[in-house]
């Protein structure tokens, strides 16, 4: 019985880990292809920065929640002498329960803006 109880708390422990990894991923993966996005569509001929940022911040509000689309900041930066539009996203990690990682994750995505 008590063999049972050691070997069940430790498989749901490292069951919830994965699942808190898998989550963690999830949000990472989903903001840097919003800010990808958003990058790009500033780099189109008729659009600015702040394009980038309204259709970055509608693309996470529709993935995630909008909680995570608060800190968005769109740069206009060079790169190599080639002129890019940085939209940065500063979000915070999703957690499970009261176990989980603490803090913010911080993504980017960049495109070159045509001569």
């Amino acid at each position: 019985m008590v063999d049972f109880v050691l070997v069940g708390s430790l498989l749901t422990v490292i069951f919830i880990a994965i699942i808190q990894l898998a989550l963690v991923l999830h949000v990472r993966n989903t903001l840097i292809d919003a800010a990808g996005s958003g990058a790009r569509y500033a780099s189109l001929a008729d659009r600015g920065p702040a394009d980038a940022r309204s259709r970055t911040e509608a693309l996470i509000s529709m993935a995630l929640s909008e909680r995570y689309a608060r800190n968005v900041s769109v740069d206009r930066t060079t790169h190599r002498g080639t002129e890019t539009v940085e939209v940065n996203v500063v979000a915070p990690l999703p957690v499970i329960g009261l176990i989980g990682p603490t803090g913010v994750v911080e993504v980017s995505g960049h495109a070159a803006v045509p001569d």
